[in-house]
């Protein structure tokens, strides 16, 4: 089974991707096809062999007449396009066909010229036209449901040509012509209106950089990112994104990072710190010494992770599909059977069977099938801008579901950066019981772990370490100079039968054996970030239950939730506790998250129906285990992910009802002005228009969420 990712463009609406996604489905080799409009993705999981792209277009020729375009995810994604070869092609078939209306309508009006405009119109009706018609032509070959928006307007455009005709109404030939002009036109608009919103949506996710500029012995050379080796010296200086992540070898700067963290008070940069790539220089110059091969940097991942997120559909996008599936062929059959009864009725033939026609044109459901997983995808954009990945659009209908956040402690709620306070020695120096812990704990990743190495004072480049071994909710243990440490809890200790005899003290507490002998411990304290406390406050005001999960002591938890306002708390649990504590929580009808700091916790993460990792810029375990990585460390961040979660969803559902509403207000407006003799109060133009119109004003509701503010104190 291989899984595949593709960039996939040239799809003149959602229906038509709809459509493309089912045929490519019925393939032998593929096990699953996902076609994303929003975000222009292919995703692809084959059961043998890969496909090449020649063969996925030769597949998606069978059903699909635009000129589809597919490369790879791996290479830089081309810009979007606003007015590309499509939208020129349709705008000179408006024109000509506009010209020959004009010419039909001012020189050809007298009744002796009937057949001369019935054959200019019929011309003006195949130039403007022809693909549409074909579009139910390949539905038909293929067998696929030909009852969808092309089907629906040449019915109308084609019997209001036909009633012309029968009639000879000469003036009736504008409107069926105009049935379909506008629709083209709506088209066109539409395919801008959607290409502005992947545009301001792809400008906030792709942080990569084309160029970067290498030092080597005869000067600066432009080079691609993605040649790039660990240890090569790059140039960056003010107004440059930096092209990968790496150290500062010499210079100084000062760095934007708003486009990874979403915080846009610069930094400083100078030698010696990390650097990330899609950071701006806003001033100064850098070199930076590559530390990481192109696809690991940090923008490299997120774009990737991001890229991702159509794999999995949300409910709404779903909704919208079956819901089209059923909605579609039923209008039809309704506006049908009600111009033919009605007709047969009266024996009115041109006012009902024109009315028919006004309701298939009305009945169209483009407005809800692009503007609906529209609002999710500007979504997951506006996420990326405050610093913020989704890694799938699903995820935020989960948020929606959010009745209990079940946090961490250590580097989630507090920042991690523990300060050792105090040292307690046993037969031994308070150096030696230093070293000891030194060497226990430098290769561990975890905050308390880096707290003790960054305190020492040891010089590590003398110290050697075997066999090292990380117990996540114990401690570590490795061998060194002949010698068995041990750093940890007492609950390492007894499970090493260490004996030990220690005064009852509140704090952090990380204890050391060497040999089996106890040497003595260390007190470390931690401090509160700042918004920790207005995340729970938040999450309270919406009902949202918080519990505290931490393997600290229980006097260290119960005074951060007295501090915090944290009701509900666990101490001293080891990882596989706090799995079991989110076993028993889930399945009860709602979502339930967990947090954490993505080093020792993400067996947590994965395994609840939210995983938020507190991962910090360039922490690979939070972009791998976690459904949402908040790239700064700031709780609130939570909060904010919730709230677009709540955007999105509302914006969806507003789209989706005020179309159907705005639909069924112009069908009973049709009937009830048919029914009083009045139909000509909506001319077929303006049933057109009560859809293209509502399609693309939907679009920009829902490109809107791009622009929110989630804070409106900030500035």
């Amino acid at each position: 089974m291989i899984k595949k990712t593709y960039i996939i463009t040239g799809f003149g609406c959602a229906h038509c991707a709809a459509k493309t996604e089912a045929h490519l489905n019925k393939h032998p080799n593929i096990q699953m096809a996902t076609i994303d409009f929003s975000s222009d993705k292919l995703f692809v999981v084959y059961e043998n062999e890969e496909m090449s792209t020649d063969e996925l277009l030769k597949v998606i020729a069978e059903v699909e007449e635009d000129e589809i375009t597919i490369v790879s995810n791996d290479v830089p994604r081309p810009k979007v396009k606003i007015i590309d070869k499509k939208v020129i092609l349709l705008f000179i078939r408006i024109a000509i066909t506009i010209a020959i209306m004009i010419i039909a309508h001012t020189a050809l009006m007298d009744d002796k010229y009937f057949w001369y405009v019935f054959g200019m119109y019929l011309a003006g009706m195949i130039i403007i036209s022809y693909d549409i018609i074909w579009r139910i032509v390949k539905n038909i070959k293929y067998r696929q449901n030909p009852i969808d928006e092309y089907l629906l307007i040449t019915l109308a455009s084609i019997g209001a040509f036909l009633i012309a005709t029968l009639q000879r109404h000469s003036m009736d030939f504008i409107d069926s012509t105009m049935v379909a002009l506008l629709f083209q036109i709506g088209a066109v608009i539409k395919h801008i209106a959607t290409n502005k919103s992947k545009e301001a949506v792809q400008g906030a996710l792709d942080l990569r950089v084309n160029n970067a500029s290498l030092v080597t012995e005869k000067g600066i050379e432009i080079v691609a990112p993605k040649d790039l080796k660990i240890g090569d010296i790059i140039v960056v200086t003010a107004g440059e994104l930096i092209p990968i992540d790496g150290v500062v070898d010499s210079g100084d700067c000062l760095i934007d990072t708003s486009s990874l963290t979403g915080e846009f008070v610069p930094v400083e940069g100078k030698v010696g710190d990390e650097v990330f790539s899609g950071c701006l220089i806003k001033s100064g110059s850098i070199n930076v010494k590559v530390t990481k091969e192109y696809s690991e940097s940090t923008t490299s991942k997120i774009v990737n992770l991001i890229s991702e997120a159509g794999a999995k559909k949300s409910k709404a996008d779903e909704f919208v599909t079956k819901f089209a599936r059923w909605y579609t062929p039923i209008v039809f059959v309704v506006s049908i059977l009600t111009g033919i009864i009605a007709s047969s009725v009266t024996s009115d033939w041109y006012t009902w069977m024109l009315l028919g026609l006004k309701m298939l044109l009305v009945a169209c459901p483009c407005a809800i099938v692009i503007s609906a997983p529209m609002a999710y995808y500007c979504a997951i954009g506006l996420a990326s801008k405050n610093g913020i990945v989704i890694k799938s659009s699903n995820y935020l209908d989960e948020l929606n579901k959010l009745k209990k956040v079940v946090t961490d402690k250590t580097g989630t709620l507090t920042y991690g950066n523990f300060q050792i306070v105090d040292v307690h020695t046993n037969n031994c120096s308070e150096e030696e019981l230093l070293q000891s812990l030194f060497k226990a704990e430098m290769l561990s990743k975890h905050p308390i772990g880096k707290a003790i190495c960054s305190n020492a004072g040891i010089d590590c480049k003398h110290v050697t370490v075997e066999n090292f071994n990380e117990i996540p909710g114990y401690g570590v243990e490795c061998d060194s100079e002949g010698q068995h440490i041990i750093a940890g809890n007492t609950k390492f200790l007894d499970k090493n039968n260490v004996k030990y005899d220690i005064p009852d003290i509140k704090g952090t507490i990380v204890h050391c054996s060497v040999d089996g002998e106890y040497k003595g411990f260390v007190i470390l304290s931690d401090q509160v970030k700042e918004d920790a406390a207005e995340l729970i406050s938040d999450l309270k005001s919406k009902d949202i239950d918080v519990v505290l999960l931490t393997g600290d002591k229980e006097e260290n938890a119960k005074e951060l939730c007295n501090n915090l306002g944290i009701e509900k708390y666990h101490s001293e649990l080891l990882p596989e506790q706090k799995i079991d504590y989110l076993n028993k929580e889930k399945g009860k009808g709602y979502a339930v998250a967990f947090v954490g700091d993505g080093m020792n916790d993400a067996a947590s993460i994965k395994n609840a129906d939210i995983g938020f990792a507190m991962g910090g810029v360039g922490s690979d375990v939070a972009v791998d285990s976690a459904d949402v990585v908040i790239m700064t460390d700031k709780p609130k961040k939570i909060f904010d992910t919730y709230k677009i979660a709540k955007i999105a969803r509302h914006t969806a559902i507003f789209n989706i009802v005020f179309a159907l509403v705005v639909k069924f207000a112009i069908e009973l407006y049709a009937i009830i002005s048919s029914l009083l003799g009045h139909g000509e109060l909506l001319p077929m133009w303006g049933a057109v228009l009560a859809d293209t119109g509502l399609t693309v004003l939907l679009i920009f509701n829902a490109m809107l969420i791009l622009y929110r503010k989630l804070d409106k104190k900030k500035k």
